[in-house]
């Protein structure tokens, strides 16, 4: 699981459980542990499963997310399973048209997330048997409902791939509004990628003096700088990026220097290479 399985888990002003009813593909059970723990969540609800959580094909899917299916609960019932819920939200993939548009009102999963934004009780959101979905009497228990935005002409998904999208989108807020700033959603990946003035200034130094060092006339030189500045500018650089290359641009200078025998290789270069002869 690597150096940082021991990270405690993301923090949510709501809790949430998935749901599934009806679960019958052992894999489908294990590859939706493990995209729950993928995106830090581990409460798991079975409604009358025809797969049990110790199938060895489920715990092989799983991976290391065993300990989703470890602590799992059963219940016969989809309102034993949601008793405990301020909030039971269900999932679709039928949308018609006509008359049942009053019965299924949607929201995108982008949508559920904003809506979910400072929610304090227990969200249970519950997702139907592969091949068939959940039943409308099923789906008439919910508060309201949520739906993938596939393609109209093959709308229903896996179910695996329905619950990633969900908590994928569930774990993307949290980490765009709170990565840094709790220990189970460390800053590894940056969301900033903006350039502080001084450093920016350096680096432009930098192409701009690697230009100036190239053989040829005045107008390739010129024509290099200014590409290679608006291709490093485009890419949006990180704070360490420009820093790394900052320093090799730096080399590639003194080198060019060295080899067209410019002496500002040794007094002018704040790095030096080093001759393979003496």
């Amino acid at each position: 699981m690597g150096d940082r399985s021991t990270l405690p888990l993301p923090r949510s002003s709501f809790q949430l459980s998935i749901v599934l009813i009806g679960v019958s593909h052992p894999g489908n059970l294990g590859a939706v542990c493990r995209s729950m723990l993928n995106y830090g969540f581990v409460h798991l609800r079975l409604v009358s499963p025809r797969c049990q959580p110790d199938n060895i094909e489920a715990r092989n899917r799983a991976k290391h997310a065993g300990r989703v299916l470890d602590q799992c609960t059963t219940f016969d019932s989809l309102e034993e399973a949601t008793s405990d819920a301020s909030m039971v939200i269900g999932t679709s993939g039928k949308r018609e048209i006509g008359s049942k548009t009053n019965f299924r009102h949607f929201v995108y999963p982008w949508e559920l997330s904003e809506r979910l934004e400072g929610f304090t009780g227990n969200v249970c959101l519950v997702f139907g048997e592969e091949g068939k979905g959940m039943s409308t009497e099923d789906l008439q228990k919910c508060d309201y409902l949520v739906t993938l935005p596939t393609w109209e002409g093959y709308p229903i998904a896996n179910l695996s791939h329905a619950v990633n999208a969900c908590v994928y989108e569930l774990h993307r807020y949290r980490v765009i509004n709170q990565q840094g700033k709790e220990a189970g959603i460390p800053d590894v990946v940056p969301l900033e990628r903006s350039l502080n003035p001084e450093l920016k200034h350096v680096l432009m130094q930098t192409v701009r003096e690697l230009s100036e060092a190239l053989p040829g006339n005045d107008e390739r030189r010129q024509s290099f700088g200014q590409s290679l500045s608006r291709s490093i500018m485009r890419s949006m650089p990180t704070q360490g990026e420009a820093t790394r290359m900052i320093g090799g641009l730096l080399d590639a200078t003194t080198a060019i220097q060295y080899v067209e025998g410019n002496e500002e290789w040794r007094s002018q270069r704040r790095r030096k290479i080093s001759p393979e002869e003496e």
